[in-house]
């Protein structure tokens, strides 16, 4: 039974809109142990029949049967299982990879064909040495002669060990001498095998003939037996599928194989990568910027950076907790007395007309130079700080300075006493609407014991009567210290003598509570005087009006009864990239946190989602349209591996194998640009290169971004594998070699 038998067979060329035909209705039967020579003029049809029955090229008429079998319903995958099995070829122009080695050429169809690396080595060495190319074996194919090169390639066929051996134009870019010994060698190997050889030069091959085939115009003008052959029998070899271990062998190999090729592409995805990044840079920074914005109507001092700490287990800071808390990583400032953060005041009325200057407060420091007045030195001396542009500022400026408001706290309406400004300071960084004060150091400290029980609830307990700050109004008191009052006693207001016999609280016992989340204090007094008009000004040195509803204690009480703990403070983080790990530390220390870039509000909220919506789609629009830019670029870079594609596939990868080493190449490629990056971001981050530019792109990255846009590039590159090799592999084998993708 023959091996390969044609049966009216045709094949034909589609171009546009025309039609040619490669061959019509050819009848034909090759048996096993024939050298058989096709002979003819150029475009007779002789490369089209060996293509056709090597299964490089489909057919369109008749049937063509392989050892029996019809092959008219064959996909691409039966070809390559056929090719797989049956045939290798050996072509005029060699179709070795010039990059590879000798050894590496014989090497790749025995990996192809599921051979484990370490199983051949023997094998590869045997076989060379038969095509007499062992001195040779670590030289690269493009440094070799015509001769040396079809050597390799039959070598290349001989270890792929098929029945059939298919060569088109073997000795065409040969001279006669290696001509010569080309065809010996083939001769030689051809024992048990059907080769088929076309050639336009028969006197070559003459002496090796047992066939001799001729065509003319795309038929068999003659079909000639020229001597006796011993038929045999086709002998298969049982192949396997290649290795994941030598896909990665020959993905590196191809990777960097060609340093031009692999220069170019590690280029193109260097700069992808660094855009793709600064894109994504981009969006992270109006997302991050975003979050700093709004606004907290609660707290004064609004900072994002800003922390406020309470212990989970409610007991004060101690000073080893503040030196720890200074200690961290990544912590700027810690301030203590941070309920004063918040204190933000506002004037009432200064006696003859209403102006209204309001801000929040500061210690001032000694060596702060004002442009008008001088530095408070009294608890009840001031500074404004203003822009000079400002409305009162403008236009009161004179009226301000030197003059005594009343101010109250802006958030819980608490009257807070007089206070005369004493100086005035411009700062142009603020807005007309914006302004604070600079206060001393004692009068920092009168605010904070109005502050602090303002934020405590009050009672007082009088002749069985309960008096409350958070009862209605008139139930309002107010605790003052002053150092005229005696130890143990106190000095009331005089409309408590209404709870009292005989409307008159003198010497009656008074206990006066603070309570707030954190501990709840109890003082026993008597009351030793009840102020009036009258003995105010003498007993305390204070004026009346200022101080309504007040109870006065002696200073050791005061402080008896209000803690000078401190209870809750602030940090404030220095870099807000990194605040994510430092709240994870402060809360392992056994802090409750308050962030406060989490719980700013902004009114805009909406506008803004929208405008970083906008950009996220803008971001995958760039994103796509670098995609193509690069897959433009690399396709190119590629067109010379359309060869080696193509070549691969005629020696028994099937298209999938091919795909998969293309995108091991790739991969390779874009982790290698990948990794360049990332050390040279590591670099920017460590402050060893300077560029601005690449500082504020890895500014606003975290881990989970970079691996997110490792896998975005991942991505990239499969897709611009598959793309390319969509158009590589659409094909057939033959049609994708002489194409251009």
């Amino acid at each position: 039974m023959s091996i390969i038998k044609l049966k009216n067979v045709s094949k034909f060329y589609y171009n546009k809109n025309s039609i040619s035909s490669g061959f019509n209705k050819l009848n034909l039967d090759l048996d096993m142990g024939e050298f058989v020579v096709i002979t003819g003029e150029s475009g007779s049809g002789k490369s089209t029949l060996l293509n056709v029955i090597s299964g490089l090229d489909s057919y369109e008429e008749g049937e063509m049967y392989i050892d029996g079998e019809e092959t008219s319903h064959y996909t691409e995958v039966d070809y390559e299982n056929y090719r797989r099995k049956y045939i290798g070829n050996i072509f005029q122009n060699f179709n070795l990879v010039n990059s590879y080695t000798v050894y590496q050429n014989v090497e790749l169809v025995l990996l192809l064909n599921g051979y484990k690396k370490e199983e051949i080595k023997e094998k590869v060495l045997e076989i060379i040495k038969t095509v007499n190319l062992t001195k040779y074996k670590n030289t690269k194919a493009s440094k070799l002669s015509g001769g040396q090169k079809q050597r390799v390639a039959i070598a290349r066929a001989l270890a792929k060990d098929t029945p059939i051996i298919v060569a088109d134009e073997p000795t065409g870019n040969l001279d006669v001498k290696s001509a010569k010994s080309v065809m010996k060698l083939l001769k030689d190997i051809s024992k048990n095998k059907l080769v088929v050889i076309v050639t336009h030069n028969y006197e070559q091959v003459e002496e090796y003939a047992t066939r001799r085939i001729s065509m003319n115009d795309g038929k068999i003008i003659e079909d000639k037996k020229i001597s006796a052959y011993e038929p045999a029998k086709a002998e298969l070899v049982q192949y396997r599928d290649l290795t994941e271990k030598n896909k990665l062998i020959l993905g590196l190999r191809n990777a960097f194989n060609i340093k031009t090729k692999f220069g170019l592409l590690f280029l193109v995805y260097f700069f992808l990568t660094m855009l793709v990044f600064s894109e994504y840079s981009s969006l992270n920074k109006a997302s991050f910027d975003a979050e700093l914005e709004g606004d907290n109507y609660y707290f004064s001092e609004k900072s994002p950076n800003r922390v406020i700490l309470k212990k989970n287990n409610k007991t004060s800071f101690t000073e080893k907790d503040i030196d720890s808390l200074k200690n961290m990583e990544n912590i700027k400032s810690v301030v203590k007395e941070d309920m004063l953060l918040d204190l933000s005041i506002s004037s009432m009325s200064d006696g003859s007309h209403y102006i209204y200057i309001a801000g929040n407060v500061k210690e001032i420091d000694k060596s702060e130079r004002l442009d008008k007045g001088t530095l408070p030195e009294r608890e009840n001396e001031i500074v404004f700080v203003g822009s000079k542009d400002s409305y009162y500022l403008s236009f009161f400026e004179d009226e301000i300075l030197n003059s005594e408001f009343d101010f109250q706290d802006d958030k819980t309406g608490s009257i807070l006493g007089k206070f005369k400004i004493t100086g005035i300071k411009y700062d142009d960084s603020l807005n007309d609407n914006t302004s604070y004060f600079l206060i001393s150091k004692s009068g920092l400290e009168r605010l904070k014991q109005s502050e602090t029980l303002i934020y405590n609830k009050q009672d007082m307990k009088l002749n069985g009567h309960i008096f409350s700050t958070e009862d209605d109004e008139t139930n309002r008191f107010n605790i003052k210290k002053n150092k005229s009052v005696p130890k143990g006693k106190v000095y009331a207001y005089s409309e408590l003598n209404a709870y009292c016999e005989n409307y008159t609280c003198l010497d009656e016992k008074m206990i006066l509570s603070i309570e707030n989340i954190y501990y709840k204090k109890d003082l026993e007094v008597t009351i030793k005087e009840i102020l009036n008009n009258d003995n105010f000004e003498p007993l305390l040195g204070l004026k009346p009006e200022n101080y309504p509803y007040t109870i006065f204690l002696n200073d050791e009480d005061y402080d008896a009864l209000i803690s000078k703990e401190e209870y809750q403070v602030s940090v404030f983080i220095d870099d807000l990239k990194q605040s994510d790990k430092t709240l994870k530390e402060l809360k392992e220390k056994g802090y409750y946190t308050y962030f406060m870039k989490d719980n700013l509000v902004d009114e805009a909220a909406e506008v803004k989602g929208l405008i970083l919506m906008f950009r996220a789609v803008i971001f995958m629009i760039a994103t796509g349209s670098l995609f193509f830019i690069s897959y433009f670029i690399i396709k190119i870079i590629l067109k010379s591996r359309n060869i080696y594609f193509s070549t691969i596939r005629i020696l028994g990868a099937t298209k999938n194998v091919a795909k998969q080493l293309l995108d091991i190449e790739l991969l390779i490629d874009i982790n290698i640009a990948y990794i360049s990056f990332l050390g040279i971001t590591l670099l920017a981050r460590s402050g060893i290169i300077t560029n601005s530019y690449l500082k504020d792109m890895v500014e606003f990255f975290t881990f989970k971004d970079f691996v997110l846009i490792y896998v975005v590039l991942i991505i990239m590159s499969l897709l611009i594998s598959n793309r390319y090799a969509h158009k590589l592999f659409k094909s057939s084998v033959m049609k994708t070699y002489r194409e251009e993708v």
